[in-house]
């Protein structure tokens, strides 16, 4: 399969996060994924959305890259650092997820939260 990438620029808003979740599925439908694989991006696009909104973007900006064994979303973070874990509004929960649906779950030195997902035959 040919690598596909698509970015996307939302307000760091709740109300925003369907668009974001149809986008990762209808991405994953276009790349040929199965349906399992499908809803797996569409939780892992919505948790991301979640975990980059705590940070308090102007804006979040995604990253999507589909390619023939993998695909990647790439969340771009505000300068606000999510709460401990046991505070209020914690996002262990959301880490706890991600961490068990993504092949990678790690915020990078650029201030990005990658999260990678093996698809196909990767993922076996």
């Amino acid at each position: 399969m040919q690598e596909k990438s698509v970015k996307l620029s939302v307000p760091a808003e709740p109300r925003f996060a369907r668009l974001v979740r149809m986008t990762a599925a209808n991405l994953a439908v276009l790349c040929g994924l199965g349906v399992d694989e499908v809803e797996d991006l569409r939780m892992i696009a919505e948790e991301g959305f979640v975990y980059s909104c705590a940070t308090k973007p102007s804006a979040c900006d995604i990253s999507f890259e589909c390619a023939a064994d993998h695909v990647t979303i790439d969340f771009a973070l505000g300068s606000f650092a999510p709460v401990e874990e046991g505070e209020e509004g914690s996002l262990s929960l959301v880490e706890l997820l991600l961490d068990a649906v993504c092949d990678e779950f790690e915020v990078t030195d650029a201030n990005m939260l990658h999260l990678t997902r093996k698809i196909g035959d990767a993922n076996a």
